[in-house]
C-alpha cells in the first residue's frame, strides 16, 4: 500500500499535480492568557493553577512542533479557546518557519473552546454552522476552498463528549446532514474533527446504556451513513448519500487517536464523499490515512499530555502535548 502511495505521489510530481495533505488535531484546551471569555477553572490566567505567560508560551511551542512536523496544507484544530490564541499559535509556528497565510474560527457562540482552521490556500469563505444557541454545543466551521480551479468543503467538528447522551451528538450530525444536502452529495465533501464517536459506534453503543438514548442510533454510523462502506477505498463501493470514513483504509490496529486507561480509541475521523473518491479532479490517494505518530508523543505507552496535576488546586507542569493525536490524509489534486 505504502510503495502505491509512494508511485502516486512520483507520478503527481511528473504531471505538475498538487498533492494536498490535511489534517485533523485536538490540541486539548489551548486558552489564551486574556481575562475576558469563559474559561476553565484550572485555566485561569495567573492564578493558583500557574496558567501564565510561561506555560502559555511552552504550550504554544509545543503544539507548534508538532503543527510544524505535520506540515499540512490544511490543518483543522479542535480547542482552541478564542480568536487570539488562535493567532498566537499562528505567530508561533511563523517562527518556526511554517507560515498559514489564512485561517478561520468559528466564534459566534461564547463556548470555552471551538473550532478553528489554518490554511495554505485562500477560502472562498469560511463560515459557522450553528448547532442550537444553547453552550452545551459547539458551533460546526464550513470552508469552502478552490484548489487549481476545483472546489473543495471542508467542515471541522468537534461534538459533544460522553459526557453526554448520544442524542446530543446526533444534533450536530444533522445540522451538518442538513448542510450537505443544501450542497449536494456529489460535490468534493470532507468531514472531520473530533467526534467524540468511534469510527464504528453503532457497535460499541449496544453496550452504554449510559448514552444509548437514541434506540441504537448513532450520529457517525446512521446519520451520516458510514455503516455500509467499510472495505479499503481501492474496494469499497459507496452509495450516492452516504459518507467513508478513512480509517478503513488503513490496518485495524492502527486506528486510534487517543488511549484512554491503556484502550486504544477513534474520537477523531476523516470522513470523504464519494466524489473524492472517483479519481476525478480532486481524489484521496489510496492508504494516505494515518494517526501521526512520534516518539516525543509517548511517555509509558501513554500519549503524552499536558500535564496538570491532579492535587485540589490543579498546576499547569509546563510540558507535553494534546491527550489527542493528530490524523492525516493526503488528496490528489488534477
Amino acid at each position: 500500500m505504502r510503495l502505491l502511495t509512494l508511485l502516486v505521489l512520483f507520478i503527481s510530481f511528473l504531471y505538475g499535480e498538487t498533492t494536498l495533505k490535511i489534517a485533523t488535531y485536538n490540541v486539548e484546551n489551548l486558552f489564551d492568557l486574556e481575562k475576558k471569555g469563559y474559561k476553565y477553572k484550572e485555566y485561569k490566567p495567573y492564578g493558583k493553577s500557574l496558567w501564565n505567560k510561561k506555560n502559555y508560551k511552552i504550550k504554544l511551542n509545543n503544539l507548534s512542533r508538532v503543527i510544524k512536523d505535520i506540515d499540512a496544507n490544511i490543518i483543522c484544530l479542535e480547542e482552541i479557546h478564542s480568536k487570539k490564541t488562535l493567532l498566537d499559535l499562528r505567530y508561533t509556528l511563523k517562527q518556526k518557519g511554517l507560515y498559514y497565510k489564512y485561517y478561520s474560527i468559528a466564534d459566534k457562540k461564547n463556548t470555552a473552546i471551538k473550532v478553528a482552521i489554518l490554511s495554505k490556500f485562500p477560502f472562498v469563505y469560511s463560515k459557522e454552522l450553528v448547532v442550537t444557541h444553547s453552550y452545551k454545543y459547539r458551533n460546526i466551521l464550513e470552508s469552502k476552498f478552490k484548489i487549481d480551479k476545483q472546489e473543495l468543503y471542508i467542515f471541522t467538528n468537534h461534538w459533544k463528549s460522553k459526557a453526554g447522551p448520544e442524542s446530543m451528538r446526533i444534533r450536530s450530525a444533522k445540522v451538518l446532514r442538513d448542510r450537505i444536502e443544501q450542497i449536494g452529495y456529489d460535490k468534493n465533501i470532507i468531514i472531520l474533527g473530533d467526534f467524540n464517536s468511534h469510527y464504528e459506534e453503532y457497535k460499541i453503543f449496544k453496550r452504554k446504556r449510559k448514552h444509548n438514548d437514541t434506540n441504537g442510533k448513532t450520529g457517525i454510523n446512521h446519520v451520516l451513513r458510514t455503516i455500509k462502506n467499510t472495505k479499503d477505498s481501492l474496494h469499497v463501493e459507496i452509495e450516492d448519500n452516504n459518507f467513508y470514513n478513512l480509517w478503513y483504509d488503513t490496518k485495524e490496529e492502527d486506528r486510534y487517536s487517543y488511549i484512554y486507561r491503556g484502550r486504544k480509541e477513534a474520537l477523531d475521523s476523516i470522513l470523504i464523499s464519494k466524489s473524492l473518491l472517483n479519481n476525478n479532479d480532486i481524489s484521496y490517494i489510496h492508504s494516505s490515512i494515518s494517526n501521526f505518530l512520534k516518539d516525543y508523543f509517548f511517555k509509558k505507552k501513554q500519549i503524552y499530555r499536558w500535564q496538570v496535576s491532579r492535587a485540589k488546586i490543579r498546576k499547569h507542569k509546563g510540558k507535553g502535548y494534546s491527550d489527542h493525536l493528530a490524523v492525516t490524509a493526503k488528496f490528489l489534486v488534477k
